[in-house]
């Protein structure tokens, strides 16, 4: 599952793994995708609903990460930033994701990878963060408990610099299982009207392919038309954390030195068309589709 060593050590109830190097993400996407092809046995995470399941008490932690300036450009570009030697909010994530999927990949997480939708996301930027900083990071899971439509659980992901914390993050991902309700409907004359649009995008199915570049993250969902329809929709969709980066971008020249921005992802956004952004003073903004009420994306930055 990894190109590096590691060491195992006890911290307190969480087993706490220490990398040498960053896993590599390709060899557990085939696995995952594998899993779904007929005829083929799940090799980790469980298949049916099981009401008993838990988290693995596992903390990842790898030391000494040092930032690809090029790579950080490419996401610059992918996403709508400025080039700047500060890294973008939302870039860590990125950094800290193959930590993620080596976690979310293993034999004892209870969930299969693919299938899970991220349904949420805050982050915490404590002060800037220079590119040219060595980062330490930590990955672990956290807070499983029932959601409407199955069970949801937290990533929670630190990144510090010297022993002090910098950049801190929550992903709330769901686990949809069978006979859960999906919640209150409503009719399309109860949708509030979206505030006034600030800007309007268009996107195409190159957002999708060129964030999986870019972001490691190739869930076929965002770059198959094929990929996308085995796992329940029609074309690909955008990736959540691209909607939450593309925004941020429309915000930079405004964003404060530290913050906290939090986003609730709605609706899937297909790749083609357009949606909508519009952002308030009080720092409240969101993503629709261009030509309904339906909002993709939500979010608050304080």
């Amino acid at each position: 599952m990894m190109g590096s060593a590691e060491t195992t050590v006890p911290a307190g109830r969480a087993e706490v793994v220490e990398l040498t190097g960053m896993p590599a993400t390709g060899p557990l996407y085939r696995r995952a995708i594998a899993s779904l092809l007929p005829g083929r046995r799940r090799t980790g995470g469980s298949v049916a609903p099981d009401a008993g399941a838990v988290l693995p008490d596992t903390e990842l932690r790898l030391r000494g990460v040092t930032v690809d300036r090029g790579h950080v450009a490419a996401y610059d570009r992918v996403c709508g930033f400025r080039l700047t030697d500060r890294l973008p909010a939302t870039y860590p994530h990125v950094l800290a994701f193959p930590l993620t999927m080596r976690l979310m990949s293993a034999p004892e997480f209870p969930f299969p990878l693919l299938g899970l939708v991220h349904i949420a996301n805050r982050i915490t930027l404590l002060r800037p963060v220079d590119a040219s900083e060595p980062l330490d990071l930590s990955v672990r899971a956290d807070e499983l408990r029932p959601h409407r439509r199955g069970r949801q659980f937290e990533i929670l992901t630190t990144i510090s610099v010297q022993g002090e914390p910098v950049w801190h993050e929550v992903s709330t991902y769901l686990r949809r299982e069978p006979g859960t309700t999906a919640g209150e409907r409503h009719e399309p004359g109860d949708r509030p009207e979206p505030p006034a649009a600030t800007g309007r995008w268009r996107l195409t199915p190159r957002v999708g392919t060129s964030y999986a570049r870019v972001s490691g993250d190739r869930n076929p969902i965002h770059t198959s038309r094929l990929g996308a329809r085995l796992l329940g929709y029609p074309q690909p969709i955008a990736h959540g954390m691209w909607s939450k980066a593309r925004c941020l971008a429309a915000l930079e020249g405004r964003l404060p030195e530290a913050y906290t921005v939090e986003v609730q992802f709605k609706l899937p956004i297909p790749l083609s068309g357009a949606v909508s952004f519009s952002a308030s003073p009080a720092w409240d903004f969101a993503l629709y589709d261009a030509d309904s009420t339906h909002p993709h994306l939500t979010g608050t930055l304080r």
